[in-house]
């Protein structure tokens, strides 16, 4: 008996309580999950909005429910979701007023999956430069930009860490090939990067030396004493006579 006063109590108290004005039923659900939101109360405000979608799919407030839905996710730090979600709102609403925004927060959803240690996945790392870079791109007076060029050069610190890690890895083990291979990589992504330019010069020349392919060795070596810096062309040199003799 005491369990059923207690349930009718509760019926009757949530049956009491206002419910927001809307002109339309999505509309009052919509505020309804906006107020969950604010209370952190996640799953109830996801059935408002998901009520929205599945019942006036045609509504206005239908679009706003799927973004408002992707905005759950990263407040609830689902990051992989949350980028999902965001990426599908942005193809299938590409002129929707507030694409910096979306695109911010995909950028945001895959920086915040990047690992501690660049010798981890770092597929996040190269998402969140692309999406950094189109935000900086497209909507460069945008309020969203600020913080991106950071975090881009934070990512791609990573990202350059893990191919340096790689490609000398691959030439203490002995595997000069791939290891020229990766070398070669840096050379093309990374031209802005003079230390690290410089020593996978040395090390394509050094590769090729030990594959004892001197006609690579003096080819590369054509191709880099001109760029080169200063402070390392006699290193190169030096790589390159042992090369060829």
């Amino acid at each position: 008996m005491r369990l059923l006063l207690v349930t009718f109590c509760l019926a009757l108290m949530s049956c009491s309580t206002p419910r927001p004005a809307g002109k339309t039923e999505a509309e009052v659900l919509y505020k309804e999950a906006q107020d969950l939101i604010k209370d952190s109360r996640y799953i109830l405000a996801t059935e408002k909005l998901n009520t929205i979608r599945s019942q006036y799919p045609y509504s206005f407030f239908a679009t706003h429910a799927e973004l408002l839905q992707a905005d759950i996710l990263f407040s609830q730090e689902s990051f992989v979701e949350s980028a999902a979600a965001y990426i599908l709102f942005k193809d299938f609403h590409p002129k929707h007023p507030k694409r910096a925004y979306v695109t911010f927060r995909i950028a945001e959803s895959f920086f915040a999956q990047i690992p501690d240690t660049f010798d981890r996945d770092l597929s996040a790392a190269h998402e969140s430069v692309k999406y950094y870079q189109e935000l900086l791109n497209f909507f460069e007076k945008s309020e969203y930009t600020e913080g991106a060029i950071e975090k881009i050069k934070l990512a791609q610190g990573m990202i350059l860490n893990k191919e340096k890690y790689i490609g000398d890895f691959y030439f203490k083990t002995k595997v000069y090939d791939a290891a020229r291979y990766r070398y070669l990589s840096i050379i093309d992504r990374f031209r802005n990067e003079p230390e690290l330019l410089a020593h996978s010069m040395i090390r394509v020349i050094e590769s090729s030396g030990k594959l004892k392919e001197k006609d690579s060795c003096t080819k590369y070596y054509n191709q880099y004493k001109e760029l080169i810096e200063q402070s390392h062309s006699k290193k190169l040199r030096s790589v390159y006579n042992n090369c060829v003799r």
